[in-house]
């Protein structure tokens, strides 16, 4: 069992890398790009959709708000990038929003932050992997039927992938991801070289329909509702923004400047291409709407309505069907891989969160490969259950998205905000103050754009599912709480108790005691070992839960060279815990400096079937005397022949071993 768990194990990580391997697996720009902006770029393949069905409600005419609410967008995104441009250079730890509002904020708002950063990078995988279903099993039924089953193992094939380590997965991602950057690129061109230069007109397969509203003319309050809506929708182009600045340690050397040209790039690619597929849309008359067979007019009655993308890459290559598949393959693809920025970025902020002990310590540390393995499944189980609980439906998930995220961008403005109001106060260099008020200026036109579109997000969306992921904020933020406070308790009266033993002496007597069940080499080697320590006292004990087998051990006994007794306790109620541990507290009850030693002899297996027919009494009465003060527990091992067999298989790691350097 050991062997099998052994291989498999291999199979999925790979070999462990030594701790000084951490510096080897470090990314470079190049590789960076596509590990933190996957869920940027995927973005643009829904983003400009949404925008486009929630105008659908009022009908065709609305449809011309679009690209001024796509500029909105692009303009917040600008701002936000600038913004974060900052943050990477003031705090390239890695700590990103956390770090900066807790500095400037206090750690109740930097915990706040955390917990919608860690909410939304759950749901960014739940979100990509759904949506990415939903597009193949467009093509391919039988994954619609069971996108579920194939949301669940697309997220373990990408915790495997990430579990591998960074370089690992960042190669992985690189290929198909410029291949969705060069794809989109390519249609976008060719679509307005086509209909600018060539004079082609370029017609979707809706352009011919008939758009009607749902609810008649859409005016006043109505309009303003829906075109803040439709804003909140389409600023899902921003999420995976703030995953670069949770990253900088994740890239090489300088990292502060190569993730502030990363996130450059990022910016540039992201908004061209959100912006490229409104405009591109608008002009071959793209139509795509909430229930299509009830608001599109001269549809077909089995008509099937494509994406956004589908139909603009068939209006473009509508002479070259390869190019639509091609298109189509490197979205659904791209929707995929969009979750590998949450797996980035989720487990080095849990890292970080549990170092400041808000979040189990085993999220703090690397594994064989030097990746937080703990937080990589964490987070995969964590969307897994929310794929399961939501049936990998998009529309209904999508209304939970990206309130965590403006949460973050609003809190991390007002924390930079201050962080250079506070270095103002003492810096006199004339360069650096202006640098300093100039990022300043940057950080405030931020706040405002983020909190603006925050308050956006909640009122247009809060009844309809926003609440959700509020509430899982909430909850997320009282656990952490809770595990702060355990904490920080356990130290308090760790360090009570060693101010309070400071003066104290040694314990004054140290009486040993060996469990015998028979007169065997275990126990012989019990007996030994315990005679070794020079105990003050050394006895051996049986319990009597059988008459005749008692009385054949203690004939046994006493007719050996064994010159220590054998005290032979009753049991009426065929117990072994229980007198064991009333004897124990009868040796100590008269002399509180009396220390037991408890020493239990217990076989070392080869098979794990083996270890449920040995050892059960040990581990019992172990478990119940931990709790019994001064008293030591001590296992003295019996290798059976069979664990020999353990021996010829290849070393194992045991926890910790990748971080202090003793695997090769």
């Amino acid at each position: 069992m050991s062997k099998l768990s052994t291989v498999a194990r291999r199979l999925v990580l790979g070999r462990p890398f030594r701790s000084d391997r951490l510096s080897h697996t470090l990314l470079p720009k190049r590789i960076a790009l596509p590990v933190f902006a996957s869920d940027a770029l995927s973005s643009v393949a829904y983003a400009p959709e949404e925008i486009f069905l929630v105008l659908s409600v009022a009908g065709l005419a609305a449809y011309s708000m679009a690209p001024w609410i796509g500029l909105a967008v692009a303009g917040v995104m600008i701002i936000v990038i600038a913004s974060y441009r900052q943050n990477v250079h003031a705090y390239p730890s890695g700590g990103g929003d956390y770090e900066v509002v807790t500095t400037n904020l206090g750690p109740t708002a930097g915990l706040t932050v955390a917990s919608a950063l860690l909410i939304d990078y759950v749901l960014t995988v739940a979100v990509s992997m759904s949506s990415a279903m939903t597009n193949i099993g467009s093509a391919v039924p039988f994954i619609n039927d069971h996108k579920v089953w194939f949301a669940v193992i697309a997220i373990l094939v990408l915790a495997s992938l990430n579990l591998r380590g960074i370089r690992e997965s960042g190669t992985a991602f690189a290929i198909p991801t410029y291949a969705f950057m060069i794809g989109m690129y390519a249609m976008l061109a060719w679509g307005f070289l086509q209909i600018l230069v060539l004079g082609r007109d370029l017609r979707a397969e809706s352009a011919g329909f008939e758009m009607h509203s749902e609810h008649g003319e859409v005016l006043g309050f109505a309009l303003v509702f829906l075109v803040a809506r439709a804003f909140s929708s389409g600023s899902a182009a921003l999420t995976g923004v703030e995953a670069i600045s949770n990253g900088v340690p994740a890239f090489r050397k300088p990292k502060s400047r190569n993730a502030a040209t990363t996130l450059l790039l990022l910016g540039v690619i992201a908004i061209t291409l959100f912006m490229g597929m409104i405009l591109l849309a608008r002009a071959t008359g793209v139509q795509v709407a909430e229930r299509p067979l009830e608001q599109l007019g001269g549809a077909p009655a089995d008509y099937q309505q494509k994406t956004l993308i589908a139909q603009l890459a068939d209006a473009v290559f509508h002479d070259f069907p390869l190019g639509l598949y091609l298109i189509a393959g490197v979205t659904a693809l791209i929707l995929v891989l969009a979750a590998n920025t949450a797996f980035n970025g989720f487990p080095v902020l849990g890292s970080i969160l549990a170092q400041d002990r808000f979040l189990p310590r085993q999220l703090h540390t690397r594994g064989d490969r030097l990746a937080f393995s703990n937080g990589i499944l964490f987070l995969a189980f964590g969307a897994i259950a929310f794929v399961v609980a939501f049936q990998a439906e998009v529309t209904a998930l999508i209304q939970l998205y990206i309130v965590g995220v403006f949460v973050s961008f609003t809190f991390s403005q007002i924390g930079m905000v201050r962080h250079w109001t506070r270095l103002l106060r003492t810096e006199t260099d004339p360069a650096a103050r202006r640098r300093m008020m100039r990022a300043r200026v940057i950080n405030s036109v931020g706040l405002v754009c983020t909190g603006t579109v925050l308050v956006i997000v909640v009122v247009t969306k809060f009844l309809a599912g926003a609440w959700i992921a509020i509430l899982a904020m909430s909850a997320l933020f009282g656990l952490m709480k809770l595990i702060h406070k355990h904490y920080a308790s356990v130290t308090r009266e760790l360090e009570a108790r060693a101010a309070e033993t400071e003066d104290i002496v040694l314990p004054s007597r140290n009486h040993a005691i060996v469990l015998v069940s028979n007169a065997h080499l275990p126990t012989l080697r019990a007996l030994a070992y315990a005679r070794a320590t020079r105990p003050d006292v050394l006895e051996a004990i049986t319990v009597s839960v059988d008459d005749a087998e008692t009385r054949q051990l203690v004939h046994k006994w006493e007719h050996s060279d064994i010159s220590v007794p054998l005290k032979v306790v009753a049991s009426p109620y065929r117990e072994i815990t229980r007198p064991v541990l009333d004897y124990v507290k009868r040796v100590g009850k008269d002399s509180p400096r009396t220390v037991v030693t408890v020493f239990i002899p217990e076989y070392v297996v080869g098979h794990w079937w083996e270890q449920v027919l040995h050892n059960q009494s040990a581990l019992r009465l172990k478990g119940r005397l931990l709790f019994e003060p001064n008293v030591m527990v001590t296992s003295v091992p019996w290798q059976l022949s069979s664990s020999e067999r353990l021996k010829k298989l290849a070393p194992q790691s045991a926890p910790g071993d990748a971080r202090r350097g003793f695997l090769d």
